[in-house]
């Protein structure tokens, strides 16, 4: 008489996986968060030069070229320069998820846990809402540094806040484009220098540092519609005295929309690509 033995179910199954609590995708992704915030916080070399490069842009660009931009409007450069240096940081800050996944793959870690019951969506979104941490961090001292050489927020409290949370926000829509880098090219070198030929023609053919009507014609059509501009503009307009209504006719919706579209986009194709192996 012959018996039938049962399937061993391996711990990364599918079968598995589908029977995991619905709210498993949320507590795995807050583990993974609070592993990369750990590590961040454990490597002191990396906290020192995460913080030391943002300020050294804010004061290098506001003394050498502060004399020599007018923004126009009334404002100051400082004014002008603070929120675009924002989100060349947040931006810039985004490619490290692509060298942390990438480091990752090379260490096996990934791997380890794939063979894990959790959430596959949690070892991007935790990644993803670490740097988002570590962004907010960032900007706040950017903030600080810019408040000491004359940078004011002019419309509030409330838009203050906002016109961060933008740029935290804007940073972590780029950190799923990087997801998604890091895990294609599975090499922290080749991630780094993929992210940096993305970032540099957004960041510096955009109003970040300076106005785009100064720029050739051509280049003007690419940087008026482009995401950096948009969100650089809308913390603008949140932070420099536009009424909220103007913000939220003009570049804050603009900006949501490229947020949103970016996220849509690539945190699929980064969750599929995490799948794939």
């Amino acid at each position: 008489m012959s018996t039938r033995t049962a399937p061993v179910t391996s711990p990364a199954t599918p079968s598995l996986m589908s029977t995991l609590p619905r709210g498993a995708a949320l507590t795995d992704g807050l583990t993974i968060a609070r592993r990369n915030l750990l590590r961040i916080l454990r490597t002191p070399q990396l906290v020192f030069f995460a913080t030391i490069q943002p300020i050294m842009f804010v004061l290098l660009f506001n003394y050498v070229f502060g004399g020599a931009i007018v923004p126009g409007g009334g404002d100051t450069y400082i004014d002008y320069l603070l929120p675009g240096i924002m989100v060349q940081t947040v931006a810039f800050g985004a490619t490290s998820t692509a060298i942390g996944l990438a480091t990752d793959m090379g260490t096996g870690i990934i791997d380890r846990f794939r063979s894990l019951p959790m959430a596959r969506s949690a070892v991007l979104s935790g990644r993803t809402c670490a740097d988002a941490v570590r962004n907010l961090f960032v900007v706040l001292l950017m903030v600080v540094v810019g408040t000491v050489i004359g940078f004011r927020f002019h419309n509030g409290a409330l838009m203050a806040v906002a016109s961060i949370l933008l740029a935290v926000l804007f940073g972590f829509a780029f950190s799923w484009v990087f997801a998604f880098i890091g895990l294609k090219t599975g090499d922290a070198e080749t991630a780094q220098l993929a992210g940096f030929a993305i970032i540099f023609p957004l960041v510096f053919a955009s109003s970040a540092f300076v106005p785009t009507a100064t720029m050739p014609g051509w280049l003007q059509t690419f940087a008026n519609h482009q995401p950096v501009t948009e969100t650089a503009n809308a913390i603008r307009a949140l932070s420099q005295g536009a009424p909220p209504g103007t913000a939220l006719a003009g570049s804050l919706v603009r900006s949501l929309l490229w947020i949103a579209a970016i996220i849509a986009v690539f945190a699929p194709l980064a969750v599929a690509r995490y799948r794939k192996g």
